[in-house]
């Protein structure tokens, strides 16, 4: 017997994330019939619906009123209406509001039927060339500068493929800051995917700074971070003095050269220090 009482369907709803023939036909009819869609923002959703002449009434569902909406949506389902949530773009609650909902239907046992569409972060992955025999999928990075190194110093030790969102403001800071801290990394940049000026590139972090900074970006980006190579067992002498060349001409200090490379080498601050100090002469 099914743990759901006669009530409406939320539908969570993928929707194109550019180029607008990117939506299933399922996802049509589901917009078609359903009673209301939720939508992060009315402007963007009408774009869409007014495309394919859909004429279902639409509601608004953002991280401002999310609380108070979600009540209110859970309220209609209990009253047998079954709407659709969309975001702007992609697939719903990927970086996006509608935890909270999702989380009030399953407690008011409403059916929840995920409908398939694009994601932006799925679309550039796929296109690296990288591992992704398993990978970490990390929202956005932190606006914070010190915490986003933070962030990207865990990833040292990440043999896992990596991906992130991006602003277009941001995209250059953050990739100076992976090379700083990651060294010789090749990422993967997904931009306007599935638009007109779609982009993926995939090198070398230190050549796709160079890349934007002779072209100014623009639009939403996607940031995937090939895996670091498996940790050898036996120190490797010429790497680390490569490393320490590296960082000394990034005017790194000692004390911050050996907390870089502890985490690389997978050896104590301590030791990396003493390494230094027999093998470098002039930091």
């Amino acid at each position: 017997m099914s743990d759901y009482v006669e009530q409406g369907v939320l539908y969570i709803c993928g929707t194109p994330i550019g180029n607008l023939e990117d939506i299933t036909l399922r996802a049509l009819r589901i917009l078609k019939e359903v009673d209301f869609i939720a939508c992060e923002d009315t402007r963007q959703t009408i774009k869409l619906i007014n495309h394919y002449q859909i004429s279902t009434k639409l509601i608004s569902y953002h991280e401002h009123n999310e609380h108070k909406r979600a009540e209110e949506i859970i309220h209609l389902l209990l009253n047998n209406k079954n709407i659709a949530l969309v975001s702007d773009a992609g697939t719903p609650l990927i970086s996006d509001p509608g935890n909270i909902l999702i989380q009030k239907a399953i407690e008011n046992k409403i059916k929840i039927i995920p409908i398939s569409g694009p994601s932006a972060f799925l679309l550039s992955i796929i296109s690296s060339g990288f591992d992704l025999s398993s990978f970490v999928y990390n929202g956005f990075f932190s606006r914070e500068k010190n915490k986003r190194k933070i962030e990207i110093s865990l990833l040292l030790k990440e043999k896992k493929t990596s991906v992130y969102y991006e602003s277009p403001h941001r995209i250059i800071e953050t990739l100076k800051d992976i090379q700083h801290i990651l060294g010789k990394r090749k990422v993967c940049i997904g931009r306007e995917i599935t638009k007109k000026f779609e982009e993926f590139i995939t090198k070398d972090v230190e050549e796709i700074i160079h890349h934007f900074q002779l072209n100014t970006p623009k639009g939403e980006f996607c940031l995937v971070i090939q895996g670091a190579e498996d940790i050898k067992e036996i120190f490797d002498p010429n790497k680390f003095e490569e490393r320490v060349n590296d960082l000394n001409l990034k005017n790194y200090t000692k004390k911050e050269i050996s907390k870089t490379l502890a985490l690389e080498f997978n050896l104590s601050s301590k030791e990396i220090y003493s390494k230094l100090i027999q093998k470098v002469d002039n930091l």
